[in-house]
């Protein structure tokens, strides 16, 4: 993505909501704790009484545990806020996000939407 084309993303990410209002969405920077260092994204896209989970963790810093544990903040974050269920969309050749999604409660659908499969579950609760 080019830095104009990343401007723009989070002028119009940054209200928190769709145009519409129908959306909420909220995203975070994942940061090494050590050095601050951004290493990825986690977000998550609520409708309703539904939120709809992505994570992204950098090439280098892959197979560490990070998404797993970014995707378990967002998840345990969103159930404070009256979310009842979860959903992600997952390549089916993307063992590591099918990993991460397991790690949190949801489970593969018979849903395809856009050639990924749909994950669904509930939050942790505490």
């Amino acid at each position: 993505m080019s830095r104009d084309a990343l401007e723009k993303w989070i002028a119009f990410v940054e209200p928190g909501h769709s145009p519409d209002g129908g959306e909420t969405w909220r995203n975070w920077v994942v940061r090494l704790r050590d050095d601050g260092r951004t290493i990825g994204t986690v977000q998550a896209t609520i409708v309703g009484e539904e939120a709809t989970l992505a994570w992204t963790i950098g090439s280098g810093f892959r197979g560490q545990g990070y998404a797993k544990e970014a995707a378990a903040a967002v998840s345990a974050w969103v159930a404070t806020s009256g979310v009842v269920r979860l959903r992600a969309a997952i390549h089916p050749d993307h063992a590591a996000s099918a990993r991460v999604a397991r790690s949190i409660g949801l489970a593969p659908t018979t849903e395809v939407v856009d050639g990924e499969i749909v994950w669904r579950g509930m939050p942790a609760t505490a």
